[in-house]
């Protein structure tokens, strides 16, 4: 996969016109709200959208493709200026782009690719997350024996993070300190399919296990879980998110990484980027833009903001970003500063 030059931040804020923003819906479509960063990401593109004077409609998908297909078909007929999709299934969502490209409305891409040049690909740079998560677990673990417990198998998020592990860690793997015994993807990035996977590879390997590189935090809870149940908390496991029970896990030392993706702004830029292209910018000309090579080749504009790992010895970065409050991230925690 080539990837073109990756941003850390994006300035949108001034690009959109409140007064031409007034008449303008942008409809968003959910895969699911079963994750809790969900319900954040929505809190800032309202407030995007509230800012520009533009109309919040939207949809659950339910982590039904068809049903995401059907919301989308509605919300067209609803007069969308724009659309945000966060994508059920990246495979199976051609059709929702021909209907919008027929009645002429632009396509935000939330999160997770859409492998089409006509969907602006909005997120963080997964590559660099996987990495940030391998690296943070070999930090910890730099021998033994490491499992890989992956996304959906039908996100193509999935399969970025599992590269950028990949990277760093096939050095440490040439040189035997490192061994991955098993791997598995997550049917719908769900923590009870991950436990049930760490379950089973628990069985198969006696045990034999020292390391878990999962791939986000649900899927972190799940493998967890399954640990605990093994008498086996504590060795080292990564996520991504930054949810509040995976955060609480970093701090009690149960997971020891949550690559850090501050919704909030991918949220508010959503909701910018959206209204600017409804109002007739072109893609290519959104502050940020750079090119994106998909894995199929597809050459995509898109704007990547920059991850950041939170572990125990940065748990401040949270705490004073308000993300989460000292009394969620702390509890049942003792001996640990940040929370004293």
């Amino acid at each position: 996969m080539k990837k073109t030059l990756l941003l850390a931040s994006v300035a949108i804020a001034g690009l959109t016109s409140a007064a031409a923003a007034q008449d303008l819906k942008v409809c968003v479509s959910w895969s699911n709200f079963r994750e809790e960063r969900w319900k954040t990401d929505e809190a800032a593109i309202k407030g995007a959208l509230d800012a520009a004077g533009a109309e919040y409609i939207s949809a659950d998908a339910q982590t039904s493709a068809s049903k995401q297909l059907a919301d989308i078909e509605g919300m067209i007929t609803q007069g969308c200026s724009a659309l945000i999709i966060l994508a059920q299934d990246s495979a199976s969502i051609g059709p929702a782009l021909d209907a919008a490209a027929d009645a002429g409305i632009p396509v935000v891409g939330y999160d997770r690719m859409i492998d089409d040049p006509r969907a602006f690909y909005l997120t963080f740079d997964n590559v660099e997350v996987g990495r940030m998560q391998a690296r943070a677990v070999l930090e910890a673990m730099p021998k033994g024996r490491y499992v890989m417990i992956k996304g959906s198998p039908v996100d193509p998020n999935a399969d970025f993070l599992r590269g950028g592990q990949q990277e760093v860690l096939q050095a440490a793997i040439d040189a035997g300190d490192i061994t991955i015994v098993a791997e598995a993807y997550t049917d719908d990035w769900q923590p009870a399919n991950a436990q049930r996977n760490m379950e089973q590879i628990l069985t198969e390997t006696d045990n034999g296990v020292d390391a878990v590189v999962a791939s986000n935090d649900g899927t972190a809870g799940g493998v967890v879980a399954a640990l605990t149940a093994q008498g086996m908390a504590g060795i080292p496991v990564s996520g991504q998110d930054g949810d509040m029970a995976a955060l609480n896990r970093v701090a009690l030392g149960t997971q020891t990484v949550s690559v850090w993706k501050d919704s909030r702004a991918l949220g508010k830029a959503a909701g910018e980027i959206a209204v600017a292209l409804a109002q007739g910018t072109a893609m290519d000309a959104i502050p940020g833009a750079t090119r994106f090579t998909s894995p199929s080749g597809k050459e995509l504009n898109a704007v990547l903001l920059a991850p950041q790992p939170i572990t125990r010895d940065n748990l401040n970065v949270v705490l004073d970003a308000g993300w989460i409050t000292k009394e969620v991230l702390c509890a049942g925690v003792t001996g640990l500063a940040v929370c004293e």
